[in-house]
Order: C-alpha cells, then sequence, then structure tokens
C-alpha cells in the first residue's frame, strides 16, 4: 500500500467546490460531473508524486476534468444519434434563476471542445494563456474555440444573452 500524497487531501478540500463546478459545466449532467470530478482526483492522487512541490496541481487536476468530460462526450455521441433538427426556440426569461439554467442549456449544446473553452474562459475567468496550457492547445486554438462557440451561442440564444459575454 502506497503512503498518503502529501497535502492531496488539504488540496481537495480546498479546490472540490471549484473543480466540481468545473466538472459540472464541462458535462451534461450532475452525475456525469461528480463521475468525472471522482475519476479525476483518483487520477491526480495516483500521480501526485509527479507534481513539483512548488506547483500548483489545480490546472494539472482541471486539465484531467476537461480531457475527462470530452472523452465522455465522444463515447456519448458515438453511442446515440444526434437529432439534426434546429432547436426549439427559447424565450429569454427575466429572472437571474431562469437566465442561469437557459446559458447552462445552451453552452450543453455545444461541441465538448468549445464548452470547455467557455467554461474555462468564462465561467472560470481564466486568461487565455492558462486556458490553453490546461486544454493542451495553443492561444489561438483557444480564440478560435471561443470565437466559434460565442456564434453558436448568439444562433441558440437569439443574441440577446451573449452580447454582455463580449464586453
Amino acid at each position: 500500500m502506497t503512503p498518503p500524497a502529501e497535502g492531496f487531501a488539504d488540496f481537495v478540500a480546498a479546490r472540490a467546490t471549484a473543480l466540481l463546478r468545473t466538472a459540472y459545466l464541462t458535462c451534461e449532467s450532475a452525475a456525469d460531473a461528480e463521475d468525472v470530478l471522482q475519476s479525476a482526483l483518483e487520477r491526480a492522487y495516483r500521480n501526485w508524486h509527479r507534481l513539483r512541490r512548488d506547483a500548483d496541481p489545480e490546472p494539472y487536476v482541471r486539465k484531467i476534468i476537461v480531457n475527462l468530460a470530452i472523452s465522455r462526450a465522444r463515447r456519448r455521441a458515438i453511442l446515440r444519434l444526434i437529432p439534426v433538427h434546429a432547436p426549439p426556440d427559447m424565450p429569454v426569461p427575466r429572472g437571474d434563476v431562469e437566465l442561469r439554467q437557459v446559458l447552462l442549456d445552451a453552452l450543453r449544446m455545444l461541441p465538448p471542445r468549445q464548452r470547455a473553452v467557455m467554461v474555462l474562459r468564462y465561467w472560470e475567468d481564466m486568461t487565455e494563456a492558462q486556458t490553453a496550457r490546461i486544454l493542451g492547445c495553443s492561444v489561438g486554438t483557444v480564440k478560435s474555440q471561443a470565437s466559434k462557440a460565442l456564434a453558436r451561442l448568439r444562433v441558440l440564444l437569439d443574441r440577446e444573452v451573449v452580447i454582455n459575454v463580449e464586453a
């Protein structure tokens, strides 16, 4: 049996809520998010000894979360047929709770990679460079994926909600 990873429990206690939020926003359901977070933390624990002691482990764990969420979405896409019809017209509700739900629903309609970029850039408020590092891609890819995602969200939300994101 291997000894416990030093600092791992403290890291999880301090950052579990934020990590679960990232998982929730990149997955299709709360149950999937919990599964992805559990798997990500298990992988991080197994490799904890590889991290430098002075390094921040959060980007590493977020990258695992995003990669697992994307892999899960790809597997699901292979297993089911995706309807080709246009999404139904969605009126933009007035209340914050309803608006949040409309945004979450629209976010879940994005391809996994675009969803991950949007979550990390705008929900987690990371820079383009931080997002690129977590996703293992270039800053240019982050910019193009964000642009495509915003264009798709404009269509889904009829331009009324996305305008404030770009400001």
